[in-house]
């Protein structure tokens, strides 16, 4: 393979070639980078380009559809926090949705950033009409409001919305806008009135859109993929096609009629043509990815915040994978662990869920815990959760009681068993692993770069420094550290400024989820780390494994 080949664009080093340094690891990703932080609105901008909002990385990129290109163009670590729409102006201004912290900004032609409203909860559906701008609320009993960028206070023009989406004009004048809890799309006058339902019984609508022939296209955010087109100025004739990117989001049209299409699970953009067939313009991946783990026969799932997914593996004859595999949208999912032929899984939104692939059910065990990460099987049999928020580690058995292990910790992240029965927990901002005796914590390791992700192998316990970007081991008899793997490609990509992190909640709704490097080890020896910097998870082998020559010393980042 020559040294151009090698190369894997991704959006934490634009060379591609940052992964991993280690001489006692063969490290392999098992899927691709994700170029995106996933993919939210879209709209083509007067420079031809394609503008992508990443609501999970606080960023928007514009991207060339012919040839994939992709630039920054609102940075992470700029005034913008969790971008969820956009739209342009006449005099080519951009508005941006800013969901979380309720804010509207425009983004001037030369740069410069104004706030044109801090008035809208949860603001998500922008879109412009001539000089007038609109916005929409993705909350229950949401609001569609005109704004006016010269500081005017907003004009209400609906109130009601169940959780507003993608908005846009229709060729009848009005705005239309999708209810997405009740499947209905509305419509509207721009200067107010009555709202007109126009089409109910829509599947999961999250976008509404016009193509240039002004037939309606309604997106569905839900697993298969399905598109609506309702023709309702012509023939009033409603159809339907299934494209199998998961979790849709939003749509573009440009000069030429093709669509665009960005998905919130996976990220990317995809030209999808009105049969249903899809080409990659920028690959999707995941988001992610959060928790990782492995089941006893050797299938890798990654908790990837929107859904349960695994990078296929390698290609054979290749350095890389393949992509990834969708099993579940899964609304939201971050720390996850395998006990035979189950899932458990948290949400940083409070839930501890079993979830059973074979038959597709999923059981909450616990909820209303304060943001709880890191989960693993104790030797008992009972669930073991670092609940981050609280400070807390809890043990949850099988009829979902739940007891308190040790309390106390300044940000308890993972946990993990070594082969005694003994617990372990990382907490990222003591920059320590303790071990839990008795309700007690005793520090096995101090001093450390912001530890998150834990696992044992034998006699050794692991843990990814994110601070640091380094992957540690632990001596669990002698308690001597090493360093095994450098510049991992975990958290924002590096040389930014650090970002005002939005809330977790916003109006009692999911906001920002907190970023988790997960860490597993896998029956055959080697180790799973969830590189969440650049989308892909890595796989460490020792050398001597199958796929890993004997001897092979340091890995070559590509």
């Amino acid at each position: 393979m020559t040294e151009s080949e090698t190369v894997c664009p991704s959006r934490y080093d634009g060379t591609g070639r940052r992964r991993a340094v280690s001489d006692r690891w063969k490290v392999r990703r098992l899927n691709p980078p994700n170029r995106l932080w996933g993919s939210n609105g879209v709209a083509f901008g007067p420079d031809g380009r394609l503008y992508v909002a990443q609501f999970l990385a606080g960023q928007i990129s514009a991207v060339d559809p012919a040839d994939g290109d992709i630039e920054v163009v609102v940075p992470m670590d700029g005034p913008v926090q969790s971008p969820d729409d956009l739209a342009f102006g006449a005099d080519g201004s951009m508005y941006i949705a800013d969901l979380v912290p309720g804010r509207v900004w425009r983004r001037g032609p030369g740069g410069e950033y104004t706030l044109v409203s801090d008035q809208v909860k949860m603001p998500n559906g922008i879109t412009c009409v001539g000089d007038r701008l609109f916005v929409n609320e993705m909350k229950m009993n949401g609001r569609l409001m005109e704004l006016f960028p010269d500081g005017r206070d907003p004009a209400v023009l609906t109130e009601g919305l169940a959780l507003g989406n993608a908005m846009q004009l229709g060729p009848d004048g009005c705005l239309y806008y999708p209810h997405m809890v009740s499947g209905q799309v509305w419509r509207i006058p721009p200067d107010g009135g009555t709202p007109e339902l126009v089409a109910e019984d829509v599947h999961e609508p999250v976008a509404v859109r016009f193509d240039r022939g002004g037939v309606l296209t309604v997106l569905s955010r839900g697993a298969a993929g399905i598109v609506t087109r309702l023709d309702l100025h012509g023939t009033g004739s409603r159809s339907l096609v299934t494209s199998g990117v998961a979790g849709l989001d939003n749509a573009a049209f440009d000069a030429e009629n093709r669509m665009f299409v960005s998905s919130y699970a996976s990220g990317g953009v995809t030209e999808m043509h009105p049969d249903g067939r899809t080409r990659d313009i920028v690959p999707r991946g995941l988001d992610g990815p959060f928790g990782v783990t492995v089941d006893l026969a050797g299938r890798v799932y990654a908790a990837d915040h929107y859904r349960l997914a695994t990078p296929d593996g390698p290609v054979e004859g290749e350095g890389e994978g393949d992509g990834v595999t969708t099993h579940a949208l899964m609304p939201f999912a971050h720390g996850i662990t395998a006990e035979g032929g189950l899932l458990h899984l948290t949400s940083q939104y409070g839930e501890v869920r079993t979830h059973d692939p074979e038959q597709r059910t999923t059981r909450v065990r616990a909820s209303g815990l304060d943001r709880p990460t890191g989960i693993t099987v104790a030797p008992d049999g009972r669930l073991v959760v670092a609940e981050t928020g609280a400070g807390r580690v809890l043990a949850i058995d099988g009829n979902d009681s739940v007891t308190v292990l040790a309390e106390g910790l300044e940000h308890p992240v993972d946990v993990a068993f070594d082969g005694e029965g003994r617990c372990y927990v990382s907490d990222d901002r003591a920059g320590a692993v303790f071990r839990i005796d008795g309700g007690e914590t005793a520090a096995v390791a101090e001093g450390l770069g912001a530890p998150q992700g834990l696992a044992v192998l034998g006699e050794e316990l692991f843990t990814v420094e994110t601070g640091t970007r380094r992957l540690r081991a632990i001596s669990l008899t002698t308690g001597e550290t090493r360093i095994d793997a450098e510049d991992l490609a975990v958290g924002p990509p590096p040389g930014l400024t650090p970002r005002t992190q939005p809330a977790l909640f916003a109006h009692g709704l999911p906001g920002s989820p907190r970023r988790f490097a997960g860490l597993a080890a896998s029956p055959d020896g080697s180790l799973l780390l969830s590189a969440d910097g650049e989308g892909t998870v890595l796989r460490l082998s020792p050398p001597g494994a199958h796929g890993a020559p004997a001897g092979e010393g340091s890995t070559t980042p590509h």
